[in-house]
């Protein structure tokens, strides 16, 4: 079984906040969509409701590994004139503020490259964010990128999925730090996904060879999902459904939702 050996800031955080809950969320907001006054109010939604983790995504016009809500969100941040820079001036602002929670960024292969690896992980760094997301970076052509992150204290999250194979698990184990990112199903983001034993089986077999915090994404957007989850994984990651509920009525709607969830009432 191989891993980093070094526990980040966020691995630490989650394992404390675990000892307190029996299952984290984890939530999502799209910089620049519809606006960055709109990405204050959902995080602020998101935070009062107990949420303990925000992916804050910068946005990319081929974000590969998402569904049609968040595709399109990416793409009309882009379209509205969105930049990295602008998200990095959101990302150290929300930081400040919302202490209580950890924040980390998604984003594609391409932003981060053509900003400049060390470059873009520093920023990363004094922006207060805790961890990375890269779903298109492979774990094996991450060594430079790895090493940055190493080096400044930010948690490399990979993705993993139902067809990774034991070779592949190992290779992420080397790789990821804070947390290992599941995906619940192959395909994007967006559609709901229905739990089974062949799920059960695939999160054991992840645990095999990962010893970090496992949270579980694309395609919860229930109460009934989550207490499935409850005692096999540690955090809960609703993304499009955050995104969509915001858009469609708003942080009161959304802060409502996700404080059910946090309660465990049915949906």
């Amino acid at each position: 079984m191989e891993t980093l050996s070094t526990s980040t800031a966020l691995e630490q955080f989650i394992v404390k906040q675990r000892q307190q809950q029996d299952i984290l969320l984890m939530s999502h907001t799209v910089l620049g969509y519809p606006s960055f006054h709109d990405n204050y109010r959902a995080v602020d939604a998101l935070v009062q409701a107990g949420v303990e983790l925000i992916e804050l995504q910068f946005p990319f016009s081929e974000a590969i590994a998402d569904g049609s809500i968040l595709l399109n969100a990416n793409h009309s941040a882009i379209q509205a004139g969105t930049t990295i820079n602008d998200c990095f001036c959101f990302a150290a602002k929300i930081t400040r503020q919302y202490w209580q929670a950890r924040f980390v960024v998604t984003t594609y292969c391409n932003v981060v490259y053509q900003y400049g690896v060390e470059q873009f992980v520093q920023t990363v760094a004094r922006s207060g964010i805790a961890g990375l997301i890269i779903p298109d970076l492979p774990p094996e052509e991450a060594e430079t990128y790895v090493a940055a992150c190493n080096y400044h204290g930010i948690a490399t999250i990979f993705l993993c999925t139902p067809n990774s194979c034991p070779q592949r698990l190992q290779q992420i184990a080397k790789s990821t730090s804070g947390m290992i990112y599941c995906t619940a199903r192959k395909g994007v983001t967006g559609h709901e996904t229905q739990f089974s034993t062949q799920f059960n089986r695939y999160v054991e077999s992840v645990r095999a060879f990962v010893q970090r915090p496992i949270g579980v994404g694309f395609g919860i957007q229930s109460q009934a999902a989550i207490s499935q989850l409850k005692g096999q994984i540690d955090i809960a990651i609703i993304g499009t459904q955050a995104v969509k509920l915001y858009v469609e009525q708003g942080a009161s709607a959304l802060e409502g939702f996700m404080r059910d969830l946090r309660n465990g009432k049915a949906l």
